[in-house]
């Protein structure tokens, strides 16, 4: 074999490598959007989970806080339960409010996850990262002790629902609250639609 056809062969080789490396790397892109796009996924998994767990141990009290024990107990029917009904559920969980208006009696409920994780970032003008959010939260809430993982399947459930924006820096993924939450927690709605007039 001569120089020249040895020198074809390896240049051959090189260019097929480079061609192999560049495909690999597409499919490794590919692979980790997918797997992204699956974590996300498993938030909210966890969340609606988290819901509905937290929905069946509030239906299942006896009588309700506006009762007095001598009132019937009423039962819901097993059947499919509207949207709405879940919605109210949640509305009355996080407010503390009975489906009357009533505070409830007893035992007060601690703020969701997702709430004090807002409350936090509401603190902050520039993106944080999930470790430092949860960090955060020891320190301020020493009686919620949740995961590191807990905390960005939260964060990522806040982000599907619009409520939280995710920057990614380098490796590094990094949450901000959404202008619009922002705007609506300060109350400067009405001002920045008067500014864009």
């Amino acid at each position: 074999m001569t120089s020249q056809s040895a020198a074809t062969l390896r240049s051959r080789y090189v260019v097929q490598a480079a061609s192999d490396l560049e495909e690999n790397r597409r499919r490794q892109q590919e692979l980790a959007e997918k797997i992204r796009m699956l974590e996300q996924e498993e938030a909210l998994l966890v969340d609606i989970l988290a819901l509905a767990e937290r929905y069946e141990a509030s239906s299942d009290r006896s009588p309700l806080p506006e009762q007095t024990p001598d009132d019937p107990v009423l039962t819901r029917k097993p059947g499919p339960r509207s949207v709405s009904s879940g919605r109210a559920a949640r509305r009355a969980a996080q407010t503390g409010r009975g489906p009357a208006g009533g505070t409830a009696k007893g035992k007060s409920r601690q703020p969701l996850l997702g709430d004090l994780l807002m409350g936090l970032l509401e603190g902050h003008h520039e993106p944080r990262l999930a470790k430092e959010l949860r960090d955060e939260l020891l320190r301020k809430h020493p009686d919620r002790n949740p995961t590191p993982q807990v905390v960005r399947n939260t964060l990522e459930a806040l982000v599907a629902k619009g409520r939280v924006r995710r920057h990614k820096q380098q490796r590094s993924v990094m949450y901000t609250l959404a202008e619009s939450t922002a705007r609506a927690n300060t109350g400067s709605g009405a001002d920045a639609s008067d500014d864009a007039r």
